[in-house]
């Protein structure tokens, strides 16, 4: 019977330790959308990646959460800041996109979304910063550039 007992316990502690692991934040599915889609789809135009413009996000425990991207639409002058989730893609949780011109306050597009954030403003002829958060587990993770550059 003791056998019996103890193989139970086993196979309980087996598959939640399976279930645990694979429902994790860290198993997630690909983000299908990349940068210059997410900025396409939320503003339209034709978006090219800035130089000095990318920005990996990693938790402490060296976990990819998020990439964080800077555009640019050089018929519009306007920039736009994506980040794109690398965990817990499909479901809505936190993630945050972030642009400060120079001259001017930072702005965001936050909120609980399934693959990434994005914001966009005008920029011609000014400097720009931008950062990305990303929701991993109970703390926000973030990266990006936070001197001026990519000015024009």
């Amino acid at each position: 019977m003791r056998k019996a007992t103890r193989r139970l316990a086993i196979s309980i502690l087996s598959a939640t330790v399976a279930a645990v692991t694979l429902a994790s934040p860290a198993q997630a599915a690909t983000n299908p959308f990349t940068a210059a889609q997410a900025c396409n789809n939320d503003f339209g135009g034709s978006w090219a990646y800035a130089s000095d413009g990318h920005r990996s996000i990693t938790a402490s425990d060296g976990t990819k959460v998020g990439d964080v991207y800077l555009m640019y639409n050089s018929a519009t002058g306007y920039n736009c800041v994506a980040t794109l989730k690398s965990v817990a893609v499909g479901s809505k949780t936190g993630v945050s996109a972030g642009v400060r011109v120079e001259g001017g306050s930072w702005v965001y597009d936050s909120g609980n979304y399934q693959y990434y954030a994005a914001i966009q403003r005008s920029a011609r002829d000014k400097c720009v910063m931008y950062s990305g958060e990303v929701l991993y587990f109970t703390s926000w993770q973030s990266a990006g550039r936070f001197s001026w550059g990519n000015c024009g």
